[in-house]
Protein backbone atom coordinates (compact mmCIF):
# COMPACT_ATOMS: atom_id res chain seq x y z
CA UNK A 1 0.00 0.00 0.00
CA UNK A 2 1.43 3.44 -0.93
CA UNK A 3 0.23 4.95 2.36
CA UNK A 4 1.92 2.19 4.37
CA UNK A 5 5.13 2.82 2.42
CA UNK A 6 5.02 6.54 3.25
CA UNK A 7 4.40 5.83 6.95
CA UNK A 8 7.40 3.51 7.02
CA UNK A 9 9.46 6.18 5.26
CA UNK A 10 8.45 8.75 7.90
CA UNK A 11 9.59 6.41 10.69
CA UNK A 12 12.91 5.87 8.89
CA UNK A 13 13.40 9.61 8.45
CA UNK A 14 12.82 10.23 12.15
CA UNK A 15 15.33 7.48 13.01
CA UNK A 16 17.94 9.01 10.69
CA UNK A 17 17.34 12.44 12.18
CA UNK A 18 17.83 11.24 15.75
CA UNK A 19 20.98 9.34 14.78
CA UNK A 20 22.37 12.37 12.94
CA UNK A 21 21.58 14.73 15.81
CA UNK A 22 22.90 12.40 18.49
CA UNK A 23 19.55 11.51 20.06
CA UNK A 24 17.38 14.22 21.57
CA UNK A 25 20.12 16.25 23.30
CA UNK A 26 19.82 18.97 20.68
CA UNK A 27 16.26 19.58 21.90
CA UNK A 28 17.07 19.65 25.62
CA UNK A 29 15.41 22.49 27.51
CA UNK A 30 18.76 23.13 29.17
CA UNK A 31 19.96 24.60 25.88
CA UNK A 32 19.30 28.38 25.75
CA UNK A 33 18.04 28.42 22.16
CA UNK A 34 15.58 25.61 22.90
CA UNK A 35 13.95 27.17 25.95
CA UNK A 36 13.71 30.54 24.20
CA UNK A 37 12.01 28.95 21.17
CA UNK A 38 9.63 27.11 23.47
CA UNK A 39 8.77 30.13 25.62
CA UNK A 40 8.12 32.28 22.56
CA UNK A 41 5.82 29.67 21.04
CA UNK A 42 3.99 29.04 24.31
CA UNK A 43 3.41 32.76 24.91
CA UNK A 44 2.04 33.26 21.40
CA UNK A 45 -0.21 30.20 21.66
CA UNK A 46 -1.61 31.44 24.97
CA UNK A 47 -2.40 34.79 23.37
CA UNK A 48 -4.19 33.09 20.47
CA UNK A 49 -6.16 30.80 22.77
CA UNK A 50 -7.09 33.64 25.10
CA UNK A 51 -8.52 35.57 22.16
CA UNK A 52 -10.59 32.50 21.20
CA UNK A 53 -11.53 31.37 24.71
CA UNK A 54 -14.97 32.99 24.81
CA UNK A 55 -16.02 31.05 21.71
CA UNK A 56 -14.52 27.81 23.03
CA UNK A 57 -16.12 28.00 26.47
CA UNK A 58 -14.64 26.95 29.85
CA UNK A 59 -11.10 25.62 29.55
CA UNK A 60 -11.88 22.58 31.72
CA UNK A 61 -14.42 21.49 29.09
CA UNK A 62 -12.08 21.74 26.11
CA UNK A 63 -11.31 18.49 24.29
CA UNK A 64 -8.04 18.34 22.41
CA UNK A 65 -6.33 15.78 20.18
CA UNK A 66 -2.68 16.08 19.19
CA UNK A 67 -1.37 14.45 16.02
CA UNK A 68 2.23 13.36 16.52
CA UNK A 69 2.25 13.80 20.29
CA UNK A 70 5.80 12.45 20.68
CA UNK A 71 6.74 12.02 24.33
CA UNK A 72 3.78 14.14 25.44
CA UNK A 73 5.34 17.56 26.05
CA UNK A 74 2.59 19.57 24.35
CA UNK A 75 -0.11 17.58 26.12
CA UNK A 76 1.56 18.34 29.45
CA UNK A 77 1.43 22.03 28.54
CA UNK A 78 -2.31 21.67 27.93
CA UNK A 79 -2.75 20.15 31.37
CA UNK A 80 -1.02 23.21 32.84
CA UNK A 81 -3.40 25.49 30.95
CA UNK A 82 -6.29 23.73 32.65
CA UNK A 83 -7.53 21.02 30.31
CA UNK A 84 -8.53 17.79 32.03
CA UNK A 85 -6.52 14.65 31.25
CA UNK A 86 -9.62 12.65 30.32
CA UNK A 87 -10.31 15.25 27.61
CA UNK A 88 -6.91 14.80 25.93
CA UNK A 89 -5.97 12.39 23.13
CA UNK A 90 -2.48 11.90 21.73
CA UNK A 91 -1.70 10.03 18.50
CA UNK A 92 1.85 8.90 17.78
CA UNK A 93 3.23 6.94 14.83
CA UNK A 94 6.47 5.77 16.47
CA UNK A 95 6.04 3.02 19.10
CA UNK A 96 9.03 4.11 21.21
CA UNK A 97 7.69 7.66 21.53
CA UNK A 98 4.22 6.32 22.26
CA UNK A 99 5.65 4.25 25.12
CA UNK A 100 7.46 7.30 26.51
CA UNK A 101 4.23 9.31 26.42
CA UNK A 102 2.46 6.48 28.27
CA UNK A 103 5.08 6.65 31.01
CA UNK A 104 5.02 10.46 31.29
CA UNK A 105 1.34 11.38 31.04
CA UNK A 106 -1.56 10.71 33.43
CA UNK A 107 -3.31 7.41 32.79
CA UNK A 108 -6.55 9.25 31.94
CA UNK A 109 -5.00 10.69 28.76
CA UNK A 110 -6.08 8.61 25.76
CA UNK A 111 -3.07 7.57 23.68
CA UNK A 112 -3.23 5.93 20.26
CA UNK A 113 -0.39 4.52 18.18
CA UNK A 114 -0.32 4.34 14.40
CA UNK A 115 -1.53 6.28 11.37
CA UNK A 116 -3.26 9.42 12.63
CA UNK A 117 -5.28 9.79 9.40
CA UNK A 118 -7.06 6.54 10.35
CA UNK A 119 -7.44 7.24 14.08
CA UNK A 120 -10.76 6.60 15.74
CA UNK A 121 -11.70 10.11 16.85
CA UNK A 122 -15.36 11.02 16.76
CA UNK A 123 -16.18 13.63 14.11
CA UNK A 124 -16.99 17.06 15.51
CA UNK A 125 -15.92 16.07 19.01
CA UNK A 126 -12.79 18.20 19.56
CA UNK A 127 -12.51 21.84 20.49
CA UNK A 128 -8.87 21.81 19.35
CA UNK A 129 -6.73 19.54 17.17
CA UNK A 130 -2.99 20.20 17.30
CA UNK A 131 0.03 19.38 15.15
CA UNK A 132 3.62 20.49 15.70
CA UNK A 133 6.18 19.93 12.89
CA UNK A 134 4.34 16.86 11.64
CA UNK A 135 3.37 18.01 8.16
CA UNK A 136 6.93 19.05 7.31
CA UNK A 137 7.94 15.42 7.87
CA UNK A 138 5.30 14.12 5.42
CA UNK A 139 6.69 14.30 1.90
CA UNK A 140 3.65 12.70 0.27
CA UNK A 141 1.01 15.27 -0.71
CA UNK A 142 -1.77 12.69 -0.59
CA UNK A 143 -1.02 11.70 3.00
CA UNK A 144 -0.81 15.36 3.99
CA UNK A 145 -4.25 15.88 2.50
CA UNK A 146 -5.79 12.83 4.17
CA UNK A 147 -4.39 13.82 7.54
CA UNK A 148 -5.63 17.40 7.20
CA UNK A 149 -9.10 16.14 6.26
CA UNK A 150 -9.17 13.85 9.29
CA UNK A 151 -8.09 16.66 11.63
CA UNK A 152 -10.70 19.03 10.21
CA UNK A 153 -13.38 16.35 10.54
CA UNK A 154 -12.61 15.93 14.24
CA UNK A 155 -12.92 19.65 15.02
CA UNK A 156 -16.32 20.84 16.14
CA UNK A 157 -17.81 23.99 14.56
CA UNK A 158 -16.39 26.95 16.45
CA UNK A 159 -13.24 24.98 17.32
CA UNK A 160 -9.83 25.24 15.70
CA UNK A 161 -6.71 23.49 14.47
CA UNK A 162 -3.49 24.53 16.22
CA UNK A 163 -0.70 24.48 13.62
CA UNK A 164 3.03 24.90 14.21
CA UNK A 165 5.47 24.12 11.42
CA UNK A 166 8.31 25.59 9.45
CA UNK A 167 7.73 27.35 6.16
CA UNK A 168 11.13 27.11 4.43
CA UNK A 169 13.08 24.13 3.13
CA UNK A 170 16.22 22.98 4.89
CA UNK A 171 18.75 22.34 2.08
CA UNK A 172 20.85 20.21 4.43
CA UNK A 173 17.97 17.92 5.39
CA UNK A 174 16.15 16.16 2.51
CA UNK A 175 13.98 14.28 5.03
CA UNK A 176 11.79 17.34 5.63
CA UNK A 177 10.30 20.13 3.57
CA UNK A 178 8.83 23.47 4.51
CA UNK A 179 5.08 23.96 4.47
CA UNK A 180 4.35 27.48 3.20
CA UNK A 181 1.32 29.35 4.48
CA UNK A 182 -0.38 28.97 1.10
CA UNK A 183 -0.10 25.17 1.43
CA UNK A 184 -1.49 25.29 4.96
CA UNK A 185 -4.45 27.31 3.69
CA UNK A 186 -5.00 24.83 0.84
CA UNK A 187 -5.07 21.93 3.30
CA UNK A 188 -7.81 23.65 5.33
CA UNK A 189 -9.74 25.60 2.66
CA UNK A 190 -12.77 26.21 4.89
CA UNK A 191 -10.66 27.44 7.80
CA UNK A 192 -10.12 31.00 8.97
CA UNK A 193 -6.44 31.04 10.01
CA UNK A 194 -4.92 33.52 12.42
CA UNK A 195 -1.23 33.32 11.51
CA UNK A 196 1.81 34.39 13.49
CA UNK A 197 5.43 34.00 12.35
CA UNK A 198 7.66 32.74 15.16
CA UNK A 199 10.97 30.97 15.97
CA UNK A 200 14.37 32.25 15.01
CA UNK A 201 15.91 29.98 12.35
CA UNK A 202 17.27 27.09 14.49
CA UNK A 203 20.76 26.92 12.93
CA UNK A 204 21.14 30.64 13.50
CA UNK A 205 19.71 30.37 17.02
CA UNK A 206 22.20 27.64 17.95
CA UNK A 207 25.10 29.65 16.56
CA UNK A 208 24.28 32.96 18.29
CA UNK A 209 23.42 31.34 21.62
CA UNK A 210 26.92 29.89 21.74
CA UNK A 211 28.08 33.50 21.91
CA UNK A 212 25.38 34.78 24.29
CA UNK A 213 21.75 33.69 24.94
CA UNK A 214 20.48 37.29 24.83
CA UNK A 215 21.31 37.46 21.12
CA UNK A 216 18.36 35.15 20.42
CA UNK A 217 15.78 37.78 21.35
CA UNK A 218 17.60 40.53 19.49
CA UNK A 219 17.75 38.62 16.20
CA UNK A 220 14.27 37.15 16.64
CA UNK A 221 12.88 40.69 16.64
CA UNK A 222 13.54 40.64 12.87
CA UNK A 223 10.57 38.81 11.24
CA UNK A 224 12.47 37.66 8.11
CA UNK A 225 14.72 35.54 10.37
CA UNK A 226 11.75 33.58 11.76
CA UNK A 227 11.26 30.27 9.98
CA UNK A 228 8.08 28.85 11.54
CA UNK A 229 4.39 29.67 11.62
CA UNK A 230 2.03 29.27 14.54
CA UNK A 231 -1.59 29.43 13.44
CA UNK A 232 -5.02 28.98 14.94
CA UNK A 233 -7.19 27.78 12.05
CA UNK A 234 -10.76 28.46 13.15
CA UNK A 235 -13.66 26.29 11.96
CA UNK A 236 -16.69 28.49 11.31
CA UNK A 237 -19.96 27.66 13.03
CA UNK A 238 -22.13 25.64 10.71
CA UNK A 239 -19.20 24.00 8.90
Amino acid sequence: MPQDHELQAIAQRYARREERLGGLERYSLLRPEVWQMLHERQAMLLRLLAARSQALGPVADWRLTEVGCGAGGNLMDMLRIGLRPEHLTGIELLPERFETAQAMLPAQVRLLVGDASQAQVEPGSQHLVMQSTVFSSILDDGLQQRLAEAMWRWVKPGGAVIWYDFIVDNPRNPDVRGVPVRRMRALFPQGRPVVRRVTLAPPLARAVCRWHPSLYGWLNSLPPLRTHVLALIEKPDGS
